[in-house]
């Protein structure tokens, strides 16, 4: 299964292009919609769960279950909403929302029933959640698609392309060369080349935001920073990138509590 995603100014682009995929045969279990700002009466309407990923207890606040039926006009079946700290209210609509994010940390896992419980997925890229995160912090929809297969997951891009929608990848991008500048500076100012060490700075910046590394030290998310980083994680680049996206974390989270 392969994660397609798109990053939509609107919520009204991502039901159009939502609807699009699916009148273009993909099936419904494998399209979702994370909208933005879903109210606080929704978040507190929903039953809560206990079931959550391991080590995810402190993610996510509260969440999931019932059928939402019509998100808007676009009928999407099962829904789920969570209030994700840094983030807020963010509502999921389709069968597969709450599987789908399960695995990254964005919406705790939870048995949906019928589809949604065959669908075995791992969820959202890990490295991406943060990016997924951010888009929704600022405002903007995210429509996903599980592609099956390579030529699915092109022809799924195609759509989301021709709708306007901007990838991941462009969204990362974008996000870094908004940070670089600052953060040159800031390596420079400690008589390091920060582009002979940008690369290895970057990954560790970014290691930093994965959730399962994030409110740690180098030395305490070792053992997955060996497994993602085998070969630069103990470098310093590395270490001084990985502290500098702590500290980024620590003050972009809070400044949208």
């Amino acid at each position: 299964m392969r994660t397609v995603a798109g990053v939509f100014r609107s919520r009204e682009a991502a039901r159009k292009t939502a609807a699009e995929l699916l009148r273009s045969g993909f099936a419904r279990e494998r399209v979702t919609v994370l909208f933005p700002g879903a109210s606080e009466d929704q978040v507190h309407s929903m039953p809560v769960s206990e079931t959550e990923q391991p080590g995810m207890g402190s993610t996510i606040s509260g969440v999931l279950g019932a059928a939402l039926g019509a998100a808007g006009g676009f009928e999407l079946g099962i829904g789920a909403t969570a209030l994700i700290p840094g983030v807020g209210p963010v509502l999921a609509a389709g069968i597969a929302g709450a599987a789908l994010l399960g695995a990254g940390g964005l919406i705790a896992g939870v048995k949906m029933g019928g589809a949604a419980e065959e669908m075995s997925t791992p969820g959202l890229p890990e490295d991406e959640i943060f990016f997924y995160e951010d888009a929704l912090r600022q405002g903007r929809s995210v429509v996903v698609l599980l592609a099956n297969g390579e030529d699915e997951a092109r022809r799924g891009r195609h759509v989301l392309a021709g709708l306007g929608a901007e990838s991941i990848d462009a969204a990362r991008e974008a996000w870094w060369i908004g940070l670089r500048d600052a953060e040159a500076e800031h390596y420079r100012a400690l008589g390091r080349n920060f582009e002979q060490d940008q690369a290895v700075y970057r990954a560790g910046f970014e290691a930093a935001l994965r959730h399962e590394c994030q409110g740690k030290s180098v030395d305490e998310a070792a053992d997955c920073l060996k497994w993602w980083h085998p070969d630069t994680w103990d470098s310093e680049p590395f270490r001084h990138g990985f502290e500098r996206g702590r500290h980024y974390l620590e003050v972009h989270l809070h400044s949208f509590v």
